[in-house]
């Protein structure tokens, strides 16, 4: 039905059309909890996805004592807390704060820093970006003025392989080779090249300076700026240069289109250990596959989690004797464990019954095609709003009054919509054939 899904046509954003909010930035948080339809939900910024298995443990408990018992994983490689009651703010903050999970009450909402999740453990990047993780997160906290940006604002930490780079974030690090960094606004193709040690800094000074461009405009994030990101790079590149030491120079380096993520399976590298990559069907974690992945993290691994913005978990630090029977027994709860997973590419949204404005149970939805892996992936949303959908090239699947709109996207391209009838087999044969498209 959909084998020859017409190409994308162009339809780019026209700038500056969000910048005039009617409401103040509503972005939910720790201490700001969201009514939803299914209770109330918290967003707990997890900068880099970077958990110890103590955290990981606390945000279990957590969801079991005072949620639905389940973990969501989001597309910046946050975790969501669902069904929570409507009076638990404040046991909430304070076991959130004795997990180290609230460093600042202040800035927890603008702690959205992405990182590249192999960063360090496979050889591949062109360096490791945990320092600048932990450099960045510190001086945003930190930070006066910083308290300012929306929960919305989005910082990436690319370790040279142009992963992560493919998020389009406001603020981006692009580790490189010779021990420099480029430093990327919006998604522009201009970069600057400035020393690996200002990095953080520079990151920094490029969010400062976005919210002087941004007062009295509404802006919440780069595109959003009346003069879009070139107005807001020159300025920054200039202050760079009058901060000094070292020189910043200018180049074009495009912003990449796409980019899977990890692979599930087992990750090898430079050094003795290893690494298990497993994939979160729906990004949404029951009890005991989480218990199981804290387990593996304490007592194979090296004691940490990285969640990854593709609904994902990383363990590093597995022994390599050990790390193919951890994989297979984390694969025995049900997490995918390897590329050809028919759950590989599929996302969705909350839908019913827990988003108010969701005209259908999305979820379900996206569960019952599952058995052709396809080629694209494929994201499922209940409205318009298409919460948490992915970049660059993929299948989009939206729930409407009379049953379901599919088109194909590429980047800013978005092919003509074909409405789908609501009946199921129609669905998800329309589904399938969307997702063979490409070329």
């Amino acid at each position: 039905m959909l084998a020859a899904m017409p190409r994308p046509a162009t339809s780019p954003s026209p700038p500056g059309d969000a910048s005039t909010r009617d409401r103040g930035d509503a972005c939910p948080g720790t201490l700001r909890l969201h009514r939803a339809d299914d209770g109330a939900l918290a967003r707990v910024r997890v900068p880099g996805g970077l958990l110890t298995a103590v955290q990981a443990q606390a945000l279990g408990a957590l969801s079991e004592s005072l949620g639905d018992g389940e973990l969501h994983l989001t597309s910046r490689g946050n975790v969501q807390l669902r069904g929570l009651g409507p009076d638990c703010g404040a046991e909430l903050a304070d076991r959130l704060g004795e997990a180290g999970l609230l460093p600042s009450p202040r800035h927890e909402r603008i702690r959205n820093i992405v990182a590249s999740p192999l960063s360090g453990l496979d050889g591949l990047g062109a360096r490791d970006v945990g320092p600048w993780l932990s450099e960045l997160d510190a001086l945003l906290c930190a930070g006066d003025g910083t308290a300012g940006l929306s929960g919305r604002f989005l910082f990436v930490l690319d370790d040279g392989r142009g992963d992560v780079d493919a998020l389009g974030g406001d603020v981006t690090l692009l580790a490189q080779g010779d021990g420099t960094a480029l430093l990327r606004i919006g998604t522009a193709p201009t970069t600057a090249r400035i020393p690996g040690a200002r990095a953080p800094r520079a990151a920094l000074l490029a969010a400062e300076t976005f919210l002087e461009q941004a007062s009295g405009t509404g802006a919440w994030r780069v595109p959003d700026l009346p003069g879009g990101a070139g107005s807001l790079f020159d300025e920054v590149v200039r202050r760079l240069r009058e901060a000094g030491p070292g020189t910043v120079s200018t180049e074009d380096r495009a912003c990449p289109r796409s980019s899977d993520g990890p692979a599930p399976g087992v990750v090898t590298g430079p050094q003795d250990g290893a690494a298990l990559s497993v994939g979160i069907p729906l990004g949404r974690i029951a009890p005991a596959q989480w218990r199981s992945l804290t387990e593996t993290a304490r007592h194979r691994g090296g004691g940490a989690l990285r969640l990854t913005p593709w609904r994902g978990v990383v363990v590093p630090g597995v022994e390599r004797r050990q790390a193919a029977r951890s994989l297979e027994e984390l694969g025995a709860t049900g997490l995918v464990v390897g590329p050809d997973s028919p759950w590989t590419g599929v996302g969705a949204c909350i839908g019913r019954p827990g988003c108010a404005k969701s005209l259908a149970d999305v979820r379900a939805q996206a569960a019952a095609p599952v058995g052709d892996a396809g080629l694209l992936p494929v994201y499922w949303s209940g409205c318009e709003r298409r919460c948490g959908h992915p970049r660059g090239e993929w299948v989009d699947v939206v729930a409407t009054p009379d049953g379901h709109r599919i088109s194909l996207v590429r980047g800013e391209e978005r092919g003509a919509p074909v409405s789908v009838p609501d009946n199921p087999g129609v669905l998800a044969a329309a589904v399938a054939a969307a997702r063979r498209t490409h070329g």
